[in-house]
């Protein structure tokens, strides 16, 4: 099962950037401890895949008081001594009552592998399901609103969640029901694992996640549930993902920094039986080169190739291949690779169903033009208004046409007057 964070709701909507969002939910994940959120920044930036100044700018927003209320969400305990010898800060988030305060559960693994953009939309999704509230674009778009820049405190543009909305989707974060709310509005369900698509290896053994650093699945039973929300937000509309459990760990080799002690990298089983003809080469990379092939990899098997298919190919050419002086760089720039065309059928110019001749592959290479002109045109892109469903050839400002958009007060005020 994995850990889920309450955040509150006025971290999801508020000033704080999206960064912000991210090491909130990391910290408060690794609070479960009883010695509480012992990683130091540079570790907090490696889980999160943040640069350092960027985990630091969003612990001093949330260890200062916010401008509105002046409540702080994380607090700090120094236990360094005046040498400059000691221990990293213990960081522990402010305890919160579901009773009085509203938040969305996240897991805390969707900090890892979602961007703090999609986190952020992935938390107001969370709780507008929490709640039974039929979310609209506009509506998210106002959470997910510019935080820097000349547009600072402005909607994001509807264009820019859908954007992001089919990402989530894509990656297995969100199922949605088109057109099947209230008006029309889409229904979307968020799951506490991401959803896959069964692959013929991994039958019987469910789609768990490629990478489990630094998630405590293990470390933490006492995490909380969201059964123990109050009434008003406890009809969530959640179906949890079907991942195995099960994993093999990867032993890394100690490094000239001080030796940690926390949980290991660890890999899905589906990513181990592709990595089985180059296992010689794994023990000397470092955790951030297996980090990368194994979402490589992952991305590759969400996107239709078989395992056999990775294998074989790592099998040749890690058979053909004399020497390999970098064996991180011969992974993720030559033996990971997929060679063709554009098409995912294909594997170095053949149909890896039926090993005939790719067609596009030897059009191009006849003609000498690029793919993009093999491709058919596309279609002009309509909008639609978020609340009528009334088409448009131009996007509505905030989602919604003009017929729909309540007038302002200045209007009702010169029509009162008439």
């Amino acid at each position: 099962m994995p850990q889920r964070v309450r955040v509150p709701l006025r971290v999801i909507v508020g000033s704080y950037s999206d960064p912000t969002v991210s090491v909130y939910v990391k910290i408060a994940a690794l609070d479960r401890r009883n010695t509480g959120c012992e990683a130091g920044v540079a570790y907090l930036a490696g889980l999160l895949g943040l640069a350092r100044s960027t985990v630091e700018r969003a612990l001093t927003q949330l260890m200062r008081p916010d401008p509105a209320d002046d409540v702080v969400e994380v607090t700090s305990q120094r236990r360094t001594l005046a040498g400059g010898d000691g221990h990293t800060a213990v960081r522990r988030v402010r305890v919160t009552n579901p009773a009085r305060e509203h938040g969305a559960w996240v897991p805390s693994r969707a900090a890892e592998s979602l961007s703090p953009r999609q986190l952020r939309a992935y938390a107001a999704l969370a709780y507008a399901t929490a709640t039974g509230h039929h979310i609209t674009l506009a509506e998210l778009a106002r959470v997910l609103r510019h935080r820097t820049g000349q547009r600072a405190g402005q909607p994001l543009d509807v264009r820019s969640v859908r954007r992001i909305l089919r990402e989530l989707e894509r990656l297995g974060w969100i199922s949605v029901e088109r057109r099947a709310g209230y008006r029309g509005r889409h229904l979307y369900t968020v799951h506490d694992e991401p959803l896959q698509g069964s692959l013929t290896a991994d039958t019987g053994e469910g789609s768990g996640g490629d990478l489990g650093e630094g998630s405590l699945y293990e470390e933490h039973h006492q995490t909380d549930s969201p059964d123990d929300q109050p009434p008003a937000v406890s009809a969530i509309r959640r179906r949890r993902g079907t991942g195995s459990s099960g994993r093999e760990e990867l032993q890394l080799p100690p490094t000239f920094r001080r030796p940690y002690t926390g949980p290991q990298l660890t890999l899905a089983p589906r990513i181990w039986r592709v990595l089985e003809p180059v296992k010689p080469l794994l023990p000397g990379l470092s955790p951030y080169v297996v980090r990368q092939l194994a979402r490589e990899i992952g991305r590759q098997l969400d996107e239709g190739q078989e395992p056999e298919r990775l294998r074989a190919r790592l099998t040749f050419r890690y058979a053909s291949t004399q020497e390999i002086r970098d064996p991180g760089r011969w992974l993720l720039g030559t033996a990971i690779v997929r060679r063709g065309c554009g098409l995912t059928a294909c594997e170095s110019g053949r149909i890896w169903h039926t090993g005939a001749a790719c067609e596009t592959c030897a059009w191009q290479r006849a003609t000498g033009a690029p793919l993009a002109a093999h491709r058919p045109p596309k279609a002009p892109a309509w909008h639609e208004c978020e609340a009528c469903r009334a088409p448009s050839r131009t996007p509505h400002p905030d989602g919604v046409c003009r017929a729909c958009r309540p007038p302002d007060p200045l209007t009702l005020l010169r029509r009162w007057q008439r």
